[in-house]
């Protein structure tokens, strides 16, 4: 889902927002740091943050039988094994 860096001639809209003094002096020199202008850097960051975003938006789909299967499995899951109950009576090595 990567944003493409659209050319010059390819940016023919605007988006307008309206700031503090502090604000923009913040993102003037964040954008002096990585050597770009404030605009791409605006634009660059709110693309990348909009596809994170989008991107924690996992979901799946399914069809009522593949569903139904599912949520059986969710609602039975299987015994405990000695295995597992070992590995959740071990300590955490930071412990």
């Amino acid at each position: 889902m990567a944003v493409q860096a659209a050319s010059l001639e390819n940016r023919d809209q605007a988006i307008n927002i309206r700031t503090t003094r502090g604000q923009r002096d913040l993102i003037d020199r964040a954008a002096r740091v990585v050597n770009k202008s404030r605009s791409e850097f605006i634009l660059e960051t709110m693309s990348r943050e909009a596809e994170n975003i989008l991107l924690d938006q996992v979901y799946f789909r399914l069809d009522d039988d593949a569903y139904a299967r599912f949520s059986a499995m969710l609602d039975a899951p299987p015994a405990p094994t000695a295995e597992l109950r070992d590995l959740l009576n071990t300590k955490a090595p930071w412990e």
